[in-house]
């Protein structure tokens, strides 16, 4: 089994301290409108405290713990993936069920030279499979082993 890029982590970091500071401006705009009630009995600033506390926490150990249990490979006739850091998930993609395949990325990912390949397959119920933290190089390799099967399996 192959591990993402260790980049990923970094990305995964940024984003979750992207949503703390969404959570930090929440809980500022609460303390400013509940300043100067008279029932108020927690001193200014716990909950912007606790938000930047929580979610600084999770921004250190979340993406570690992310990172350690992703894994994946590419086998001749299916793709497996390997993930979870409480409840772990095994998914195994047969390559015939493979419909398109699409390389995204998003503006952070682009900071860090990382892609994330998008798998369609025929379904309804989780036809949609993400393998995050790629170097662009080694998702086109994954794509066009994958392209390659998908044409033998036509011919």
């Amino acid at each position: 089994m192959e591990s993402l890029d260790p980049a990923v982590r970094t990305v995964w970091t940024v984003k979750l301290a992207l949503w703390t500071l969404g959570g930090v401006l929440l809980a500022l705009a609460y303390e400013i409108t509940h300043l100067f009630r008279p029932d108020r009995w927690l001193p200014w600033g716990f909950w912007i405290g606790a938000v930047l506390g929580i979610g600084g926490l999770l921004c250190w150990v979340v993406p570690r713990l992310r990172y350690r249990f992703w894994r994946y490979a590419l086998l001749p006739e299916e793709l497996i993936l390997e993930r979870g850091i409480f409840t772990r998930v095994r998914t195994i993609v047969p390559l015939r069920r493979v419909q398109h395949l699409d390389v995204a990325q998003d503006l952070i990912e682009r900071e860090f030279g990382l892609v994330r390949v998008v798998l369609h397959t025929a379904g309804a119920r989780y036809s949609t499979i993400v393998l995050p933290g790629l170097r662009p190089q080694q998702a086109a390799q994954l794509r066009e082993r994958i392209k390659q099967h998908v044409l033998e399996d036509v011919l």
